[in-house]
Order: structure tokens, then sequence, then C-alpha cells
């Protein structure tokens, strides 16, 4: 009874292992899935007491429900079983695609990640880096939305950090849902993502059988009333301007639209714009065909001497943020509301008419974008310098020709910020932003456009153009 047993070290090693991957398999991991579980659901409670836009039931369903709902939906398998018959693949094999595609795009959310430690870590990054402002928001049109539609904020897209300042801005009212793309997929970037409620996307898919899959994803979230979030240019533009709408995700929303149900879909334009954009030079690198896109090296090098010199600033207490970080909401554009003033049936239509409304519902959006993107002072000054490359002028000059083109632009009703209400302060910050950034030179108290820099500058100028364009031609000095 009270032998003495000997084990050889790797058989105590191995029982050792199996014992604790035992206890933490029944006892450790089900007790912390309890614990979340619990924090998520008082979240939950809170967050629909408090958001004008409550989380629907189907956010909080849980994820391998969501899968198996996609993996089965009636559309999906008739997809697969096309894509079996054209190609010839065995049905087990479409369906194992079919399933790891569901599994790749299917979200987890967790409203505490979200809320609390997701919105927590937005906020703080979002007011570290920027002074962030709302420049406008049409209270009365957000708070007419009625309850149960789905939400979908529409904006511009400038920076990676869209996607935290929306969210962070945007949590008193909802949890919002993003289209990532995969380089997010990597661990841990990858589950902190889905826990967030953002789903992925293959950019630029040719596979049949993935668009069916991603295309009834997106159609079962917004016919549950997921409120989501969308960029229509489809990534990031890379010479500051408006890129044109892709039609995508869009098509999708629509095409499961119900026009007399009790949903409605309803669209929020959102404009962006910041003094800084953090990757503007990367952004630039593939900027026209002939350069191609900017290599991972590439990449990775700029990226590299950014921190580097940011930190060095830091150590040396010379940092300061990088400027202003403002966002519009602008006024909702209801689906139904949007059909009922065009002769156009959606169940009746055929592929070609859909994608015209499609295409017709995207440029009314894009343009909505456009006049509420906020006119800040680096983009304002450096439209003036763009305009007239080789000009040297006075700060007295200069000033004069921004104020007029300011006012020129408020008439017009363009959404101008004016940080502290101070014309004066908001060009003279302008001007020092970009002597700082060495895009502009001053000798001799006159100030002139770097040349080799005015990509860069242009860059910033576009961010205003439609606005821009509103005003009238300027002659020459």
């Amino acid at each position: 009874m009270h032998a003495t047993v000997s084990l050889p070290a790797w058989a105590f090693v191995l029982l050792a292992a199996l014992a604790g991957s035992a206890v933490l398999d029944r006892f450790l991991r089900p007790a912390a899935r309890a614990v979340i579980r619990r924090r998520a659901n008082r979240v939950i409670d809170e967050m629909n007491a408090r958001l004008p836009v409550r989380l629907p039931p189907f956010k909080m369903t849980k994820r391998e429900v969501l899968v198996d709902q996609l993996r089965f939906d009636p559309k999906v398998l008739e997809g697969a079983e096309a894509f079996a018959r054209e190609t010839g693949t065995p049905r087990e094999d479409v369906q194992k695609r079919v399933a790891r595609y569901a599994s790749e795009i299917v979200p987890a959310f967790n409203a505490w990640i979200y809320f609390r430690a997701g919105y927590a870590a937005a906020r703080a990054l979002a007011r570290m880096l920027y002074r962030v402002r709302i420049g406008s928001a049409d209270d009365a049109g957000l708070a007419a939305i009625p309850d149960g539609s789905a939400v979908v904020f529409v904006m511009n897209h400038r920076s990676n950090m869209d996607y935290i300042l929306l969210s962070y801005l945007a949590a008193e009212r909802t949890a919002l849902s993003y289209a990532v793309g995969e380089w997010a997929r990597i661990w841990p970037v990858q589950s902190l993502v889905r826990a967030t409620g953002a789903y992925f996307v293959r950019r630029d898919a040719n596979d049949p059988l993935y668009r069916r899959v991603l295309e009834r994803y997106v159609a079962m979230a917004t016919a549950h009333g997921v409120p989501q979030a969308v960029y229509p240019e489809g990534g990031l533009t890379r010479d500051g301007a408006l890129r044109p709408p892709k039609l995508g995700l869009l098509d999708y929303m629509i095409r499961g639209f119900d026009p007399n149900g009790t949903r409605d879909l309803v669209f929020v334009p959102v404009g962006v714009n910041y003094d800084r954009v953090l990757e503007d030079r990367t952004l630039l690198l593939d900027r026209s065909p002939a350069q191609g896109r900017a290599s991972s090296l590439e990449t990775i090098g700029g990226t590299l001497r950014f921190l580097g010199q940011n930190l060095r600033l830091l150590v040396t207490n010379d940092w300061h943020r990088f400027g202003y970080a403002c966002v519009s909401f602008g006024t909702p554009v209801s689906m139904k509301a949007w059909l009922e003033s065009r002769p156009f049936d959606l169940s009746a239509a055929s592929r070609e008419e859909r994608f015209a409304a499609v295409q017709a519902l995207a440029e009314e959006l894009m343009a909505r974008i456009a006049r509420i993107i906020p006119v800040l002072p680096v983009s304002l000054v450096s439209a003036v310098f763009t305009a007239e490359p080789g000009r040297a002028q006075s700060e007295i000059e200069l000033k004069a020709e921004v104020l007029a083109r300011w006012r020129e632009l408020e008439e017009a009703g363009a959404q101008v910020y004016v940080p502290r209400g101070d014309q004066d302060y908001a060009v003279t910050f302008g001007l020092r932003t970009l002597l700082q950034r060495h895009l502009v030179t001053e000798q001799n108290g006159l100030f002139r456009a770097v040349p080799g820099e005015l990509p860069l500058l242009r860059y910033y100028a576009n961010a205003i153009a439609r606005a821009q364009d509103t005003l009238p031609t300027r002659p020459a000095s």
C-alpha cells in the first residue's frame, strides 16, 4: 500500500502535462468563460438601457451558432451546389471550403471587450495622438432614426486611425461592426478584432464561392439590424482625394433589403479629416501605377523611421500631438425613402438595374460625405501653397489669402472647423505645423513650399478638394 513507484522523468512530465491540461479544460477555462460571460451580460444590459441604438440579439449570438447558420443558409448551399457542378469539385470538399470561409468571416463580439477595454484603449490612443473634435452632427436626424433600423455609417477612408476614431466617437450611440482587411489576420490581433465585432474581408477575392458566403453574412447582419461602418472607397486614399466608390458591400446590403418590411436600412454619412495622417508618406509611395505599390520593406522602414523620430522627440520633451482630428456626422439617408422617390422595384430588378441603383446611391453618399469633410488648418494652408507652388508670401499675405478662402468656404456651406474659435490662431497653427514638418520653408520673412514636398502638400490640400471646387477661380498673383 505504501510502496514507492518510480517513473522516468519523461513519463512524469507527460503525466503532469496531461493533468494540467485536464484541469485547464475542465475547471479553469469554463470558470474563466463564465466570469467573462457574466461581465459581458452586465455590459449588454447597461448599454441597452443607455444607447440610442440598441445591441441586436444577432450580435450577441454565439459565434458557433452564427457559423452554422451561415454554412447552411439556403443561398449559400445553392451557391455551393452550383460551384461543385461547374468546377467538378466533390461536394464534401466544397462544404469544407464553405465552413472555412464562414469561420474566417464571422466575428465573436464581446460587449465587455468592446465597451470597456476597446473603448478605453481607443479613447486613450485617439486623444494621445490628436486633439479630437466633432465638427458637426445632425443630432435631430440621428435621433429620428426609427428604432430597430439597420444603421450603416459610411465614411471616407484617410487613415487606419479611422477605425479607432469612429469607434471611440460612436461608442455613445452604438457598437459598430467593421469590414477589416486581411492585414489584421495575425495573432493576437485577429482575436481582438473579432471580439470587437469586426468581420474579415479578402480584398479583390475572385472566388465566387467566397463572395457568396461573404454576401450572405453581410445580408444576414443587415437584416438583423447590426450597426455597421463601411468605407465606400474600398481602401485608403493614396493622394488625399476621395476615390470612386466600390459597390460590393453596399450591393450585399441592398440585395437582401425588403422595402416593405418593418426594418429600415439607414445610411449615416461621416466625414473625417486630420491635420496629420500617420501613414501619409507610406501612402504616397504607391500613389501612381508607374511607381507600383510600396514594398513591405519600404513600409516597415518608413514606420520604423517615424517611430524613431517621435521617440526621440518624446525623450527630449519636444513631442507634440499631431494636430486636430475632426469628424462630422451628416443627415441620415433612409433606404425606404430613397427607393420611394424613384421608379424602381428592388425585388423585380435585373442585375444590371440593381447595380445602376447601387451606383447612384453610392455616388449620392460620396457627395454627402464630401460636403461634410471638415476643413482643417493644415489642409487649407496647404491648398494655398499648392495653388501657386513657386510663390513666396509674407505671413500677412498668407493669412489674408487663407482667411479669404475660409470665408468663401463657409459661405459655400463647407464644414470649416475653427480651433478655439480663432481664425488667426488657426492659420498660425496650420503654418507652424507645415514648418515643423519641413514642408514649407521661411527665408527673410517669406514663406515658400519646399519643391520636393509638393506631393505631400497636395495630399493634404486634396482632402478638401471637393469643397475647393465650389470656389470661384482665382487669378494668378
